[in-house]
């Protein structure tokens, strides 16, 4: 557990740190996905995406990873942090990929990953989780490869579909 507060104070440190060099436009988005942890979970959750230019973009989200470990359900919270690289200017067709950096955490385990996203809306990234304590969940051990598919619906696109 303390290993936990200790890697999300030196993200928050880092990511509130670059924020207060500029002023960025926050984007509020949901999301739902796949991830695999030596065991397959589903994801619900929300991110908040931060920007200045599309260049280089921030995101902080929160969400729930629920699946079945040794024929028990089990739910898990996870926080995530991303950043999205993309330094081709001034050509819009470009920047409907990015590259992306980041990780994510919860109270079984830690993984950085890597991958990519298009239009910061579907994600597929890849990464290794390293566990926190001794006993995973439901006697499962969560280390090893880390596979994230995400789709994240901007709110904004979900208020425009219903007027």
């Amino acid at each position: 557990m303390i290993n936990t507060r200790f890697a999300i104070t030196i993200l928050s440190i880092f990511f509130f740190g670059i924020f207060t060099k500029a002023q960025l436009t926050v984007h509020k988005m949901i999301t739902v996905g796949y991830t695999y942890q030596n065991q397959s979970f589903g994801e619900a959750g929300g991110k908040l995406l931060f920007l200045k230019n599309d260049d280089v973009i921030y995101r902080l989200g929160g969400s729930a990873l629920m699946g079945s470990a040794n024929s028990k359900f089990a739910i898990m919270p996870k926080v995530s942090t991303d950043v999205l690289l993309n330094f081709q200017k001034n050509v819009d067709f470009y920047h409907s990929y990015y590259f992306l950096i980041g990780a994510e955490g919860t109270n079984k385990y830690v993984a950085p990953k890597v991958g990519f996203t298009l239009f910061g809306m579907l994600d597929l990234t890849g990464g290794y989780a390293f566990p926190i304590g001794d006993n995973g969940i439901n006697g499962k051990e969560l280390k090893g490869l880390n596979i994230n598919f995400t789709l994240n619906i901007p709110t904004v696109f979900i208020h425009d579909m219903f007027k």
